[in-house]
C-alpha cells in the first residue's frame, strides 16, 4: 500500500468515526448513483486528443496548454477543490513527489472550478510549487466528459458540514470534476489516465511517475 493509500484510510476512519451515519450513508449513496452514470467509459479516453485550454492561475495570470506542452508532457490533477480533504492529501502529495515528476521531464498542473482566491489560498498553506487553475463553470472538464451534478438529496449534508460550493465555485450548479489525473503528451494526446468516481480512490503516484 503506498504512502497516499495508507495516509487515505486513516482518513477514512477518522471520518467514519467523527461524522454521523446518516451523512455517511448519504455520500455512499451518492457514489453508488454516479457510478452507474459510467462517467469513466463515456469520458475522455488514453489515445485521444485533448483540447487546448486557457485557464486563470492562482495569482490570476492567464495559463495556456500550448506554453506548457511546448516544454514536455504534462500532468493534469482534476480536483474537487480545497474544501475536499482527500483533495488535499492527494495534491501534497503529488507535491512531495514533484522533483520525480520533473525529473521525467513533465509538469504538474492541478485544476479545479474554485476561483483563484481559494486556489492562492490552498496553494500558501500547503507550499505547492505547481501551477493551480481554475476551470471557472467547469467548461474545460465538461469538454473531457469528466464533471457530474452533485446530486439533491446529498446537497444538505455539504451544507451542514459547512461546504458551500457557491461560495468556492462562484456559480449554483453544483457541478463538480470527478478527480482524475492525465497524462498528455506534446502532441496533446492522452497516454495515461486515472479516474475514479469514488473520490476516496487516488492516483497510484508510483504508477504515475513510471509511465512517464
Amino acid at each position: 500500500m503506498s504512502t497516499l493509500a495508507k495516509q487515505i484510510e486513516q482518513l477514512n476512519q477518522q471520518l467514519s468515526s467523527q461524522l454521523p451515519q446518516e451523512v455517511l450513508e448519504a455520500f455512499g449513496k451518492s457514489i453508488q448513483h454516479l457510478k452507474t452514470r459510467k462517467i469513466e467509459e463515456n469520458s475522455i479516453q488514453i489515445g485521444d486528443q485533448m483540447p487546448e485550454f486557457l485557464l486563470s492561475n492562482a495569482l490570476g495570470k492567464i495559463i495556456s496548454s500550448k506554453e506548457f506542452l511546448n516544454k514536455g508532457k504534462i500532468i493534469l490533477a482534476f480536483y474537487r477543490g480545497s474544501w475536499c480533504p482527500y483533495c488535499n492529501l492527494e495534491l501534497k502529495f503529488l507535491q512531495d513527489n514533484l522533483s520525480r515528476i520533473k525529473e521525467k521531464g513533465a509538469a504538474l498542473i492541478a485544476i479545479s472550478p474554485q476561483n483563484p482566491d481559494h486556489s492562492l489560498s490552498m496553494v500558501q498553506k500547503n507550499d505547492l510549487e505547481f501551477e493551480v487553475l481554475t476551470d471557472t463553470d467547469n467548461h474545460f472538464a465538461e469538454q473531457l466528459g469528466i464533471t457530474f451534478k452533485l446530486q439533491d438529496f446529498v446537497l444538505p449534508y455539504y451544507h451542514k458540514l459547512g461546504i458551500n460550493l457557491s461560495d468556492f465555485n462562484k456559480n449554483n450548479g453544483n457541478v463538480l470534476p470527478v478527480p482524475a489525473v492525465l497524462v498528455v503528451d506534446e502532441n496533446r494526446v492522452v497516454t495515461y489516465k486515472f479516474l475514479d468516481v469514488n473520490y476516496m480512490n487516488r492516483v497510484d503516484v508510483e504508477e504515475l511517475i513510471k509511465v512517464l
